[in-house]
This record gives structure tokens, C-alpha cells and sequence, in this order.
């Protein structure tokens, strides 16, 4: 299987894991030799619940008896994607009531930019840099990383770009600006938290000049950092909010959601503004349906922030500078990239899952399903210091 992996499938990188798989339960992988692996990291934190979570893959099981894929998004009612989207509006403010499913996060970044520019009937969009937003020709065009979509250009036009909470500099927000689209913590770029109230003055300075402002919540969102929705803990509410990743449960979803009246244009002026044939999927819809009912029933949200406390208490190490991030979306940050290659790689050879942040070298990926115990954050964390004590004595 390894030579046809290589042979057949694309890869990202000259150098992937190429763990080969067998199955995954809980806040466990196992690979074909049935050896198994805490995972820290859920996927890239697409797996709030950890995996095959009873609720969801039942949830999947009873939609494929009933139908699959029947007519592109938006023609027919199917309940499933009609029930997600009305329980997203119940656990959102009043602006925030109209949602548009999408196949992917960068796909629903694409729609939200649009949606700006039909809106406003403006060009500019302004994002910030280190910002990391998806791998589309639009979603790359607001990257704040040159050297990762240099060889893409020409890229859109009209893009500027703000250091992510640096105040002083949103005068350049301005009455030609038809969007700010910042992540509510920034993933890429290293975990960072917005300070200062930088949100709220953003939010500000958009309503003063008439712009739109976009949070991108691929990763913030959905339980992780111990709201629902990251913005929440920032006091600021976006004209245009984007989800993703953990909403599908493990399966491929995005969505972007905005007020009634936003979401429309995209109706009309021109018809069929935004389409899309497998948005909304309905055997995706139940999984991220029953996904999202564990997540707000449980008290899986409130118990992330103390999860948080107890992997901050046990990351102590002379090798570790920093921990960064809220609630479970966490990254170590340690002296330089090759004390961070080793971790990660010595982690996989004794059975602990830990992922690279693509813009900081420095930093080790922490986003373990939702549901992770106290004991296997005990056990993962362990696994991290013992491998730290022996960089250091090497």
C-alpha cells in the first residue's frame, strides 16, 4: 500500500508521515500494525468529537438509508441541511440568521468575499499578515505569506494587508474598503490571540466606514476555544461569519452566514450569485447536525477551558518558550524549528500525535478532539516531556 500511496495519490509535501491507517475511536488512531496513537491533534482540529463518535456516524448510517445527493444546493428542501442551518441561527445573534453550506472552509471564504464585493459594490479587501484563509486563488490571494503563493500569481487585485493586532494601523480601513476578513485567532501564523480589544476596534472602525467585516472561524469555532463561536469571547460580532472543519464532525464542510438581507443578494443581480453542487450534502448536513446537538447539549464547551489550565500545568519545560492559543486550539512554542521537527517526529515513533502551524516554525500543533479525559491529556502530556528532557540531554 505505502509504494501505491506514492505512486497514485498526490502528495503536499516531499516528505509525508505515510502512517497507514487501519481505524480511529475516540482520541485513538491505529495504524495497519495495530499500534495505537493519542492524537493532539483531531485532524487538524476537524474532529471535535473525536472519532466515529456513536451520535454522528448513527446520525450518517440513518441518512445514507434514506437518499444521498438528489439536486444541487439550494433547489430542494432536505431536512437535514434546513435543521443545521436553523440550529446554527439559534446558537448565533440575531445579525448573524441566514447560512450558506459549502463542501470546504476555503470554498465558503470565496462565497463570503463575494458576498463583500455584491454587497458594498466596492474592491478592496484588506486581510491581515500571517494570515492563512485557504488554498483557492481568492483564499490565497488574502494570504499574508508570500512565499507560500508567489509562484500562483497574479493573484486578485485590490487585496491590502493590516498586522494582525496592531491598532494603529486601521486608519487604512477606509470608505473604499469592502471587507476586513481576519481569523478570530490566528492559525497559521502561530496561535494569536487577538489583545487590546483589537477586535472590537476593528469591528469600529468597519461600521464607521461602511465596510464589511468577515471572521474567519475554520478553526476557532464549533466548542474550541470555550464558546461556541471564538468571537464570543471578544465581544465583537462579524457582518459575515465562516466556519468549517469542526462543524462537519469529521466529514468536509464550510459555511459562511450573515443577516437575511446580505445572504438574499446572492439571489439575484446576478442569479445564481453563488452555487454549488454538493453543498449542503445531506448525509455531511447529519453528520454536522449531530455533531453540533453534542456540542451545545454537552458540557463539552465550559470543560475545554479547564482542559486548557490542566495542558498548561503540565507544559512546563525549560525547552518549551511559550504555550499559546485558547481553550484547546494550543501550539508550543519552543526555541527554534529543529527542537520542534524532533518533538513532533518523536512523538509519532511513541504513539502521540502532534502536527506542525504552517507560518511558525517554532510551534507544535494541540488540538485534541473535545472529548479528550483528563487522564489521556495526563498521558500525551508526559509522552511531550520525556521526549523534551531527552532533546535536551542529547
Amino acid at each position: 500500500m505505502t509504494s501505491d500511496f506514492f505512486k497514485y495519490q498526490a502528495q503536499t509535501t516531499p516528505h509525508p508521515l505515510a502512517m497507514e491507517i487501519s481505524h480511529a475511536k475516540g482520541s485513538y488512531i491505529y495504524n495497519t500494525n495495530s499500534k495505537a496513537y493519542l492524537d493532539f491533534v483531531a485532524g487538524v482540529s476537524a474532529c471535535p468529537l473525536g472519532h466515529n463518535h456513536p451520535k454522528v456516524v448513527n446520525a450518517i448510517k440513518k441518512q445514507l438509508d434514506s437518499y444521498m445527493h438528489v439536486m444541487v444546493y439550494g433547489e430542494y428542501i432536505q431536512k437535514p441541511a434546513t435543521e443545521l442551518t436553523k440550529l446554527l441561527a439559534h446558537h448565533l445573534p440575531p445579525t448573524l440568521q441566514k447560512t450558506y453550506l459549502t463542501n470546504s472552509g476555503t470554498e465558503a471564504i470565496e462565497g463570503a468575499l463575494k458576498l463583500a464585493r455584491r454587497a458594498t459594490g466596492r474592491s478592496e479587501i484588506i486581510a491581515a499578515h500571517h494570515a492563512y484563509h485557504g488554498n483557492t486563488m481568492g483564499a490565497m490571494s488574502i494570504m499574508g505569506f508570500e512565499a507560500r503563493k508567489q509562484a500562483f500569481r497574479p493573484l486578485l487585485p485590490d487585496i491590502s494587508f493590516i498586522t494582525f493586532n496592531a491598532s494603529c494601523e486601521l486608519k487604512k480601513i477606509t470608505n473604499k474598503t469592502a471587507c476586513v476578513i481576519l481569523e478570530t485567532i490566528q492559525g497559521g501564523a502561530g496561535f494569536i490571540v487577538p489583545n487590546n480589544n483589537y477586535l472590537e476596534k476593528v469591528r469600529a472602525r468597519c461600521t464607521e466606514v461602511g465596510a464589511l467585516l468577515i471572521l474567519d472561524e475554520i478553526q476557532p469555532g464549533i466548542g474550541r476555544t470555550g464558546k461556541l463561536f471564538g468571537f464570543e469571547n471578544y465581544n465583537c460580532i462579524p457582518d459575515i461569519l465562516v466556519t468549517g472543519k469542526g462543524l462537519g464532525g469529521g466529514m468536509p464542510i464550510g459555511a459562511f452566514t450573515a443577516s437575511a438581507a446580505l445572504m438574499d443578494l446572492l439571489q439575484d443581480q446576478p442569479k445564481l450569485g453563488h452555487i454549488t453542487t454538493f453543498g449542503g450534502h445531506p448525509v455531511i448536513a447529519a453528520s454536522a447536525l449531530a455533531t453540533l446537538k453534542v456540542i451545545t447539549e454537552s458540557n463539552l464547551i465550559p470543560e475545554t477551558l479547564k482542559k486548557e489550565q490542566l495542558f498548561r500545568s503540565l507544559l512546563k519545560h525549560p525547552l518549551i518558550k511559550e504555550v499559546r492559543g485558547k481553550g484547546l486550539m494550543l501550539a508550543i512554542i519552543t526555541d527554534n524549528a529543529e527542537i520542534t521537527n524532533t518533538l513532533i517526529l518523536k512523538c509519532q515513533d511513541q504513539g502521540l500525535i502532534l502536527f506542525w502551524l504552517l507560518y511558525e516554525p517554532r510551534a507544535a500543533r494541540i488540538t485534541p478532539p473535545l472529548t479528550i479525559s483528563e487522564q489521556e491529556i495526563i498521558e500525551g502530556c508526559g509522552t511531550i516531556i520525556n521526549i523534551l528532557n531527552t532533546i535536551q540531554n542529547e
